[in-house]
């Protein structure tokens, strides 16, 4: 049994929505589908609920809008015979949304539970209307299986309810193909509304897929498959055929666009191989993602880059204990909501400089300052800067700290050709080498870098 998965720009269209029709058909035994809203809806939501908020006379266009798109589709695709059951439910569906923006621009508010619900109608109108195009399959609704609960402020999966329910929804084997909406949930002790957040459909078909310890999780997109680097940058990137969890969880921190990291993580531990397909070129290989991914030696799996970065420096001697620092610098991140991208430390500069997004650079700095107020206030903290405008461009393969001499070799690379690496990272992570450029660089090294360590 496989789980499928197929995004916004899956099913967004109409040509795109034959597609999925005929992949979904063509397979040889039933499978659990996950669809998306139909691509940039989701956007277009959150957008007219702030503008509602705000006072905004968008409303009234954008359900136009929006009941026009899914009318099309269902006119289009869905069988007479069903057509009119479809447009009960979604009608239904957008008569509730309309009544939600027309609530949140009498109170010129838009609370967190509010918006949930109204981001939540994109996957429930899809999900409806995809399961009435696919031939036998049926529809099951996520909001009855997948839970979230509240930590630190924010929804996160309920992983053994969800577990449980999930069980209990599909047994196996299966009798036909069930199709249900990614991203929503509902929480798990008051019932409202909830979402998985960024990445929540590719994470709700993980769940699925490691509940019913499926054969294979799919995840249909409009890419042939991780690709050795942005093919919009770097004409000549390839598709890489297979590759490990561990390396498409490191390409996909650093910039990688394909899935979100958090998805690997339920599959990853059931060893469920997964699998990158195009939607609109099903015939493409694409990518699969194993922990039996074939490896040679000195073979760069690709080469991923993030703009738009920051470094939080910490000089002093404090740094002697660079275990120290670092395990208090993380769990000081942690704490105040901030990721940390990359971490290097040399204790001979006695400097430890940790990289973060540019939007968390000023909490960043300011958090570090806080943990170490009292290294600072005895000497052992000399100074804590900030350098902005950044970019980090990472190597990913498993193994990489047997290609010894690589980071010097990459940097003198960027050096002969103008571009300064503030900082180098290869030690600390047997998957991924990282280079910190300046981000006005950071294109022109991700060429040379890729140059360098993806054979022509």
């Amino acid at each position: 049994m496989k789980v499928l998965k197929f995004g916004g720009t899956s099913v967004g269209t109409i040509e795109s929505l034959r597609n999925v029709k005929r992949i979904v058909e063509s397979l040889d035994s039933p499978a659990v589908v996950v669809v998306s809203a139909l691509g940039g809806l989701t956007d277009r939501l959150i957008a007219t609920a702030k503008e509602s908020a705000e006072g905004k006379d968008t409303r009234i266009d954008a359900m136009e809008c929006c009941a026009k798109r899914h009318h099309d589709i269902i006119h289009e695709l869905v069988s007479h015979d069903k057509q009119g059951e479809v447009l009960e439910k979604v009608d239904a569906m957008l008569t509730e949304l309309g009544n939600l923006y027309l609530g949140v621009s009498l109170i010129n508010e838009l609370p967190e539970r509010t918006l949930d619900r109204i981001v939540s109608y994109g996957e429930r109108m899809s999900s409806v209307i995809v399961a009435a195009i696919v031939s036998g399959a049926c529809h099951k609704d996520s909001l009855e299986f997948v839970k979230t609960e509240r930590w630190m402020g924010r929804n996160i999966a309920d992983r053994k309810a969800t577990e449980k329910l999930i069980q209990r929804n599909f047994p196996l084997p299966l009798e036909q193909h069930c199709v249900i909406g990614g991203f929503i949930s509902r929480d798990n002790n008051d019932g409202t509304i909830t979402n998985l957040g960024r990445g929540g459909s590719d994470y709700t078909a993980a769940l699925v897929a490691a509940a019913l310890d499926a054969e294979m999780l799919e995840i249909w997109t409009d890419v042939d498959g991780f690709m050795t680097s942005d093919p919009r940058i770097i004409k000549d990137a390839k598709v890489i055929p297979d590759m490990s969890f561990v390396e498409s969880m490191e390409l996909c921190s650093f910039g990688a666009k394909v899935i979100y990291p958090p998805t690997i993580y339920p599959v990853f531990h059931k060893n469920i191989p997964i699998k990158i397909l195009n939607t609109h070129r099903p015939e493409v290989p694409g990518t699969l993602i194993t922990d039996n991914a074939t490896r040679l030696p000195d073979e760069v799996r690709g080469v991923s880059y993030v703009r738009d970065t920051a470094t939080v420096t910490i000089h002093g001697k404090v740094v002697k204990d660079i275990e120290e620092v670092n395990t208090r610098t993380y769990n000081a991140m942690a704490r105040n909501g901030i990721s940390v991208m990359l971490a290097t430390g040399d204790e001979d500069a006695m400097e430890f400089t940790i990289s973060v997004k540019a939007a968390d650079a000023r909490k960043a700095l300011e958090t570090v300052r806080n943990e170490f107020a009292p290294e600072i206030g005895a000497g052992d903290v000399l100074s804590v800067y900030l350098t902005e405008h950044l970019a980090i461009i990472a190597v990913v393969k498993e193994g990489i700290r047997r290609m010894q001499g690589l980071g010097a070799r990459l940097t003198s690379t960027l050096n002969r050709n103008g571009i300064t690496v503030n900082g180098l990272s290869e030690g600390t992570s047997d998957s991924t080498l990282a280079l910190v450029v300046n981000d006005d660089k950071a294109e022109q090294a991700l060429k040379l870098v890729h140059d360098s360590v993806i054979p022509a």
